[in-house]
């Protein structure tokens, strides 16, 4: 018992004990895994608007952080595109990209984002993930996608200036000509590496074919665009100071979308870890886990993080076990933040571009919309608009989102007041079937046979009532009413209400209220409620062949009830 509580707090007492063969392996994917860690931490800073090294920072710390307290220890926690892009955009007009305003508000939005999961975590509100569905995080992870790439072709292509001015004044003059060629070499390496050999760790390699080419040609000397000089060393203690209320309230669309958007990507990855492994995602530890990340990222004077599902992927598909094998990576980061930053000084960020452009490529689904479309067309609307938003509000990306948000939801709450309510009757292959629909007989003269496929609760009880009602007026001989009852799983005062009512209006008409396969807790609830007291006009049945028996048999008036 001492040990599940401590595990509890401290997951990573649960992992394998080390032996040689098991550090071997987790080595090797370690190692493969940080060796991409570095060059997209660097690349991804720079989507970030950060200072390049503060994309190194996020993939040691908060990696260390996550994989020790969160339950799915083989994800390859540190800067992601999305996160990354949501950042920039969000922080556009607030301060200068990579001003010490800039990182503050970067730094606030970490801790904030950071103390959401957390706070989320510790109350067990994981299940506010299932808000966003399918097709709102497709909406806005394909235009998420577009928006990274426009936002990456200027420094792919060596552009000096910006598109309006392009536009206004056409000329090759404005490219550089050896970035764009470097930019684009380094595309078309990344992306037959991606095709052949996706485990291959091709990231560091290009950059660094890239970074020597640059240097022979004298790239950085003629003024092209490089990495620079990154600071060596561990990060310090970093605190942003306070903001203004009016900076913090700017942060608080951005601080719930980045908090929703991340945390969908850990969840993404974390469900392919555990089904591969067998066991039950702790969506909850995880939130804790990432949380601290999010926090500690924050405090190193770095940037939100999220989990990779490219770096997953490949963490699982190198052989890594456990959590040893993200120790092994960030034991690669401590090295390069050590002693090999200066190796980083030629790389073009023309190269940077690049690998940000085949990292993010994985994401666009074309036929993603066309397929909601197939299968739900008021989802795939959903999913569209979500798409469209996106792009037309940029930079303030969130809106794409919660506009997906409140659609959803919207779609939610109708059908749940619209419940689906069907006559039944007794198909030739013995099931209760939509009556209208397969053209087929009442169960039985005097009655209505209903059936509705959900709760009846303060949502569906009013539709019920009203659909039974205007029947009864329309059919002045109904004196009977059957509620097929199996798909009801709990009944509220509303529908206890309800419920009464029904039995009134029957009683009224010297009628019975029939009720099959009534389950234990609405049975409960309305037993509770003296709903259920015996009388002629109440007859209950355990299932539904009893019911359907009963009522061809020629039920009437007074007969008693059968029990459920």
């Amino acid at each position: 018992m001492a040990h599940a509580s401590l595990t509890r707090w401290f997951p990573f007492l649960a992992w394998p004990r080390p032996s040689r063969a098991l550090l071997r392996g987790e080595f090797w994917a370690g190692i493969t895994v940080g060796l991409m860690l570095v060059p997209q931490g660097v690349a991804y800073a720079q989507l970030a608007g950060m200072p390049l090294v503060t994309g190194i920072y996020a993939s040691l710390v908060p990696t260390l952080v996550a994989v020790l307290w969160s339950s799915s220890t083989r994800l390859g926690v540190g800067p992601t595109a999305l996160s990354s892009l949501l950042i920039g955009t969000s922080l556009a007009g607030l301060a200068a990209p990579g001003s010490a305003h800039w990182v503050a508000l970067a730094v606030w939005i970490a801790l904030l984002s950071g103390l959401l999961q957390l706070v989320l975590g510790a109350v067990r509100f994981g299940w506010l993930l299932n808000l966003v569905t399918s097709p709102v995080l497709t909406g806005f992870t394909q235009a998420a996608a577009l928006l990274i790439l426009a936002s990456q072709l200027p420094a792919l292509l060596g552009l000096r200036t910006t598109w309006h001015a392009l536009a206004a004044s056409p000329s090759l003059h404005h490219f550089d000509p050896l970035a764009a060629g470097l930019g684009l070499g380094c595309l078309a390496l990344l992306w037959g590496a991606r095709r052949l050999r996706p485990d291959f760790p091709s990231a560091l390699v290009v950059l660094a074919l890239a970074g020597v080419l640059a240097w022979a040609t004298g790239f950085a000397d003629r003024g092209g665009a490089v990495v620079g000089t990154l600071p060596a060393g561990l990060p310090a203690l970093y605190w942003p100071g306070w903001l203004s209320w009016d900076e913090l309230g700017s942060l608080v669309m951005p601080v719930l979308v980045i908090t929703l958007v991340s945390f969908l990507e850990t969840a993404s990855s974390a469900k392919v870890d555990h089904q591969r492994s067998g066991t039950r995602w702790n969506e909850n530890q995880d939130l804790i886990g990432h949380g601290l990340a999010k926090m500690s990222s924050g405090l190193c004077g770095s940037f939100a993080t999220s989990a990779s599902f490219s770096r997953s992927a490949i963490n699982l598909y190198a052989g890594a076990q456990s959590g040893w094998a993200t120790l092994f990576s960030c034991a690669l980061v401590l090295v390069t933040l050590l002693w090999l930053t200066p190796l980083l000084y030629y790389v073009p960020q023309s190269a940077l571009a690049a690998l940000v452009i085949v990292a993010v490529a994985g994401l666009l689904q074309p036929g993603a919309l066309l397929r909601l479309w197939r299968v739900s067309r008021v989802e795939a609307v959903i999913g569209g608009v979500t798409f469209a938003l996106t792009l037309a509000t940029a930079p303030r990306l969130y809106w794409g989102v919660l506009t997906g948000l409140v659609m959803n939801l919207s779609h939610f709450l109708y059908q749940r007041l619209h419940p689906r309510i069907i006559e039944v009757g007794l198909h030739p292959d013995g099931s209760l079937r939509d009556r209208h629909l397969w053209q087929l007989p009442p169960l039985a003269p005097h009655l209505l046979a209903l059936r509705m496929d959900a709760e009846l609760d303060f949502a569906s009880a009013s539709s019920l009532e009203r659909h039974v009602a205007d029947h009864l007026a329309a059919h002045p001989d109904v004196r009977h009413l059957c509620l097929f009852a199996q798909p009801i799983n709990r009944i509220d005062i509303t529908g206890v209400e309800v419920f009464a009512r029904l039995r009134s209006l029957l009683r009224a008409r010297a009628g019975t209220l029939h009720v099959s396969g009534l389950k234990l807790p609405a049975q409960q609830t309305l037993e509770r409620a003296g709903a259920l007291t015996p009388g002629p006009d109440l007859a209950l049945y355990r299932a539904d062949p009893q019911a359907i028996a009963a009522l061809q048999a020629g039920a009437e008036p007074g007969m008693p009830a059968q029990g459920c």
